[in-house]
């Protein structure tokens, strides 16, 4: 019952401020639809991933379902639907800017360079990208990948690093871009490529669901810090108040602390399996002071 409370307190706070203004934007659309479509990644364990029985799980849409208890508030639409729609690395931006999707809740890094197209929350996590390979491979970090081929998924920051790496520094790696975490998955797991390049915390999740985890290891020297954001649409201030005020609220409260290890420190699906993931100091520092700036 203390939870329900806090909850809707939550939610009453990050409306507060909104109350008073006419509903526009995506806000508007959402009443005149009674319909909120979000997206979601259907492998990005422990983020956003679809469970045995076909329901999206995870660190993101926790938080994304307070989003949309607000928003049900703010419309006046108790019964609001939710539209769940997959999204790819490669297809998010477009499908947020044509309107198909009004939320993507996923774990999309926010970059200045994608300022230009869309809108991003207050960050939600930060990440770094390194390497997963297996424990008997050699690889310890990025140097030894010269001459080698490397899998990373398409439309991402580890993409154009690592293309960029391999160009500045004469590496000579062969680069596979794989459309989701799945394929990379199975390029690395059938001796296609000897690393994966990724977000840390994904790999581990990746590393999660390999026959025997013990068997893969993540390395390698930080290449970049990843704030994790939820995407909107560009130029739409009282929707973006809405969500930050829900993710502010959650920080401040120390609610996403529990969330947090709830799928970090915690055995979660598909395998029950603990990621062991302690939340990094820049992590604590966002939460403390909670923001929407870039880590570039």
């Amino acid at each position: 019952m203390l939870a329900r409370c806090t909850f809707a307190a939550a939610c009453a706070a990050a409306c507060a401020p909104l109350a008073a203004e006419p509903l526009a934007g995506t806000l508007a659309k959402i009443q005149q639809s009674n319909v909120i479509a979000i997206g979601h990644r259907e492998t990005s364990v422990p983020f956003s991933y679809v469970d045995a029985s076909g329901k999206v799980i995870g660190f993101s849409q926790d938080l994304c379902d307070r989003v949309i208890a607000a928003v049900r508030a703010r419309t006046g639409k108790p019964d609001l639907q939710v539209r769940f729609i997959p999204v790819t690395s490669q297809n998010r931006m477009p499908l947020v800017q044509n309107g198909t999707v009004d939320l993507e809740c996923g774990v999309t890094t926010n970059l200045a360079a994608r300022h230009a197209q869309v809108a991003f929350s207050t960050t939600f996590f930060v990440a770094t990208t390194r390497l997963l390979t297996r424990t008997t491979s050699g690889i310890r970090d990025f140097p030894d990948l010269a001459g080698k081929t490397v899998v990373t998924n398409q439309g991402t920051t580890s993409e154009r690093l690592l293309r960029r790496m391999n160009e500045e520094k004469k590496m000579n790696m062969q680069i596979i871009s794989a459309k989701d975490y799945g394929e990379g998955r199975l390029t690395l797991e059938s001796g296609r490529a000897v690393a994966y390049m990724m977000d840390d915390v994904l790999l581990a999740g990746v590393r999660q669901l390999a026959a025997k985890p013990a068997d893969w290891t993540i390395v390698g020297t930080p290449q970049s810090s990843e704030a994790y954001g939820f995407m909107l649409r560009k130029d739409d201030p009282q929707f973006k108040a809405l969500v930050d005020g829900v993710l502010a609220q959650a920080m401040k409260s120390g609610e996403i602390n529990a969330l947090y290890n709830k799928w970090f420190m915690k055995p979660v699906p598909p395998k029950g399996l603990s990621f062991d993931f302690p939340m990094s100091d820049v992590i604590k520092a966002r939460y403390a002071a909670p923001n929407d700036t870039p880590l570039e």
